[in-house]
């Protein structure tokens, strides 16, 4: 993976869970292997996440994606929240080929990987859920944040989802269209 500068790796990348996914042409394999072993065919909550495809095709795997937020062990911002959330994403399989620099105008962006804008749920989060703070007269560039199925994460580990003190803050919230 090519980074924008120098990176310290045990900050960026949280431990990979390597998974084979085997699939046949026929189909056959696939009706064999459940009448041999019927809880081969049992929905498994732990590898749903590989089946999480964006409206444009793309395949997000949101443990992945929990897992590179879990990572990050900053308590301090690194002013780069956009290009962290951008490598957590790119690293569970996202394709992003242009980008915005400022964390407030990655709406569009998210919405082509197959997220989609939800009405605020900071009371009731899931895995991958993405939230935008637009720009303050304070924050030119805005934040931007998810949720790892722990904390709010960006370039660090957060408190919580509010981390501005300037008052009357504008957030847009976004989950993955397949958890919906």
């Amino acid at each position: 993976m090519i980074y924008d500068h120098q990176v310290n790796m045990s900050e960026v990348h949280a431990p990979v869970q390597a998974n084979v996914i085997i699939r046949s042409q026929s189909g056959q394999n696939a009706q064999h292997q459940s009448q041999r072993n019927p809880s081969v065919s049992a929905r498994n909550p732990r590898t749903e996440s590989y089946k999480n495809f964006g409206s444009k095709g793309q395949r997000i795997d949101i443990e992945k994606f929990s897992s590179y937020l879990q990572g990050i062990r900053r308590n301090t911002s690194t002013q780069m929240c956009a290009r962290s959330i951008r490598i957590g994403l790119q690293s569970s399989g996202a394709k992003i080929v242009n980008h915005p620099v400022a964390a407030a105008d990655w709406g569009s962006t998210l919405q082509q990987l197959g997220y989609r804008k939800i009405n605020l749920a900071f009371d009731r989060p899931k895995k991958g859920d993405i939230y935008i703070i637009d720009r303050t007269s304070q924050h030119k560039y805005g934040h931007i944040a998810a949720y790892s199925g722990t904390a709010w994460v960006s370039d660090f580990r957060q408190n919580s989802h509010a981390i501005y003190r300037t008052p009357n803050v504008t957030y847009t919230y976004y989950r993955l269209d397949s958890y919906l």
